[in-house]
């Protein structure tokens, strides 16, 4: 009878992927991603490195539209990718990603992605992700300030509070 008592009155424990999983509204970039065949394993899924690629495909998109990066005077390495896999993605599947900066530093900044399949009107979180960016000055290969244009249009669009 101890037993019984203490397992029913044991509170559970919150599920770490209903965390994961809940949506957040605060990201104001959205780009459909096209799968190809050769995105897909033997399992009839994803394989997990080609997120990465979509990640790669989705920032591009975005600093092209939105922040209009200038290339010709400062590149962008990465310097740190994270990507948690919460669903796969499957052949027919729709999928957009959800793309935000949410933090600018003097000379780096991060991205934060969430994958999503499209299934009517709504949206299920396949993954969620964050690159930490460097802006690179070409000619000395070396960190630089990320650009007063470029640092304007992402604190602009994203609402973010300018560092002192």
């Amino acid at each position: 009878m101890i037993f019984k008592t203490f397992w029913q009155n044991k509170t559970k424990l919150k599920d770490k992927l209903s965390d994961i999983k809940a949506f957040s509204d605060e990201f104001n970039y959205k780009t459909n991603i096209h799968l190809r065949f050769i995105d897909f394993d033997l399992m009839g899924h994803v394989n997990n490195s080609v997120y990465f690629t979509y990640l790669e495909i989705a920032r591009t998109k975005y600093w092209e539209e939105i922040i209009k990066w200038d290339w010709k005077k400062t590149g962008i390495v990465i310097a740190h990718a994270e990507l948690d896999y919460i669903l796969p993605i499957v052949m027919n599947d729709k999928i957009a990603i959800h793309v935000k900066t949410s933090r600018i530093g003097n000379t780096s900044f991060d991205l934060e992605y969430q994958i999503v399949k499209i299934k009517g009107t709504e949206e299920v979180i396949c993954s969620k992700g964050k690159t930490v960016c460097i802006a690179i000055d070409y000619a000395t290969n070396k960190p630089t300030a990320i650009p007063e244009a470029e640092k304007l249009k992402m604190t602009n669009f994203e609402a973010i509070p300018p560092t002192p």
